[in-house]
């Protein structure tokens, strides 16, 4: 069966404003069974291009493919987005059969086939095996009922199959790089970079989050199998930075050294960046040369908040301490470090955006990122604000870089102007323009600049935004009902 694959647009600032783009790594990971089962499998990444919903559609209509699948790694806020692409497709070819994925739809799927009578079918949980099976079953003509992790209609009826099994072997289902040709994908200044994963989910029960739940069970990769398919990718496709899509790819000790290993044995002059639990690096503090030999030149540290009983509160499992440790411990061995911190997990005042302030000066990361709180319908954390009134009702923009949760104390308008100050304030400190200049190494001093430039780009556009674009709700709706 020929079957374009398509990665649509983001509003994601993130996206839009540092003229650099990631592979989709998921649609490529899709794309790869469906090649080895011998169907014609295209990418179209519609976010490389920034194509509007028009041209999107006319591509697909002019290629005329029996398959589209859509999905996005931001799947709540690229959801509307999907609905809108599909629905031009569907206008224009009645007969192309529309298949679409990823968490939200995962949760969403009676909403969005009640909804969108466009979308045929939605793989709920990992697409590589149930997206094969699903269109093994179409080209074959077999009972779509029995193809497990699906959502579809039956006489009219939308209905859910039985759960598919996570895949055991991470190494079962061959990742498509060939789908990148055509596409000059780049990260961190320029340089021709790809989205790796060593490991799938997080043992840790945070309320906020949902990988524990759509994962269901932390695996890894085979660490030597890994370390061959990097290396194929910087030999055969030119790759020199690989960042890291893991939530916490650390979890095993035993395995993630083995890896990092496997990495140094090969002797490759990669950069790799990616997120990692504070925690963890105080664990590894053994071998954490081992990182900087790999290629690691930043980790991603989810700090969230200053105060213990918030931090207990959303299950975080980590304390101040680590954290303060972690950072200084990444900066022994060269490695930056780059704090985020989520705003919106309580009532903040004043005095929570001050302490907020005094705590990541007393941290002292490389880099710091200030997020908001976005709240999925099926994460724990839902249930704690339900009952929480929203200020965003645009679902395009709910990529924690919007505040969407109402605020009891401060307006809108003052939460964003202490995000910003605070990040001036952490980015132009003594310490941050010293690193900045005068770090030893040269190429953490370019990344430093890298980051800081596409920063300040961010910072102007997003009060910009706030304040002549963006449209906040006045009426009083309620978190719980907005999902209803």
């Amino acid at each position: 069966m020929e079957i374009l694959i398509i990665n649509p647009p983001h509003l994601s600032i993130g996206s839009r404003m540092a003229g650099e783009h990631l592979p989709p790594l998921g649609l490529l990971s899709i794309g790869g069974p469906l090649i080895d089962a011998g169907h014609e499998v295209q990418l179209l990444d519609a976010d490389y291009y920034n194509y509007p919903i028009e041209t999107i559609a006319a591509k697909v209509i002019e290629q005329q493919p029996d398959i589209i699948l859509l999905g996005h790694s931001g799947s709540t806020s690229a959801q509307p987005i999907i609905n809108d692409i599909t629905k031009f497709v569907r206008q224009g070819n009645p007969n192309i059969k529309i298949i679409i994925g990823g968490v939200f739809p995962t949760y969403h799927w009676m909403e969005i086939l009640a909804d969108n009578p466009q979308v045929d079918y939605i793989v709920c949980g990992e697409g590589e095996e149930i997206c094969l099976n699903l269109i093994t079953a179409l080209h074959n003509n077999t009972p779509l009922e029995t193809v497990k992790g699906i959502a579809l209609r039956l006489n009219g009826i939308a209905l859910k199959t039985l759960p598919a099994e996570n895949i055991r072997n991470l190494d079962a289902f061959r990742i498509g790089w060939e789908l990148m040709k055509g596409y000059n994908y780049t990260y961190w200044g320029k340089r021709k970079a790809v989205v790796i994963q060593f490991s799938r989910g997080c043992p840790y029960p945070c309320t906020y989050c949902g990988q524990s739940l759509f994962w269901k069970k932390w695996r890894h990769r085979d660490p030597q199998l890994l370390a061959d398919e990097i290396e194929m990718l910087h030999k055969e496709h030119g790759v020199e930075v690989i960042n890291f899509a893991d939530e916490n790819p650390s979890s095993n000790p035993k395995a993630w050294r083995e890896f990092l290993e496997a990495l140094v044995a090969k002797n490759l002059k990669l950069i790799l960046v990616g997120s990692i639990r504070a925690d963890n690096i105080v664990r590894d503090a053994d071998f954490l040369h081992l990182y900087k030999k790999a290629g690691f030149e930043r980790f991603l540290l989810g700090i969230e908040n200053y105060d213990e009983q918030v931090l207990e509160k959303i299950k975080k499992a980590g304390t101040i301490s680590k954290d303060k440790e972690a950072i200084q411990l990444l900066r022994k061995h060269n490695i930056l470090s780059m704090a985020t911190y989520v705003v919106g997990f309580g009532e903040e005042r004043t005095r929570d955006f001050y302490n907020s302030l005094k705590q990541l000066l007393a941290y002292d990361p490389d880099q710091v990122q200030l997020l908001y709180v976005t709240p999925h319908k099926w994460t724990p954390y839902f249930e704690d604000v339900k009952d929480k009134e929203i200020i965003l009702t645009d679902q395009r923009k709910w990529d924690y870089k919007h505040q969407v949760i109402s605020t009891q104390h401060l307006k809108p308008w003052i939460v964003i102007l202490y995000v910003k100050l605070i990040k001036i304030i952490m980015q132009t400190r003594p310490s941050a323009v010293k690193r900045l200049f005068f770090h030893k190494e040269a190429r953490l001093r370019s990344a430093m600049r890298w980051y800081t430039r596409i920063g300040r780009r961010v910072w102007f556009w997003e009060l910009y935004q706030f304040f002549f674009v963006t449209k906040l709700t006045k009426d009083k709706i309620k978190m719980g009902d907005f999902w209803t």
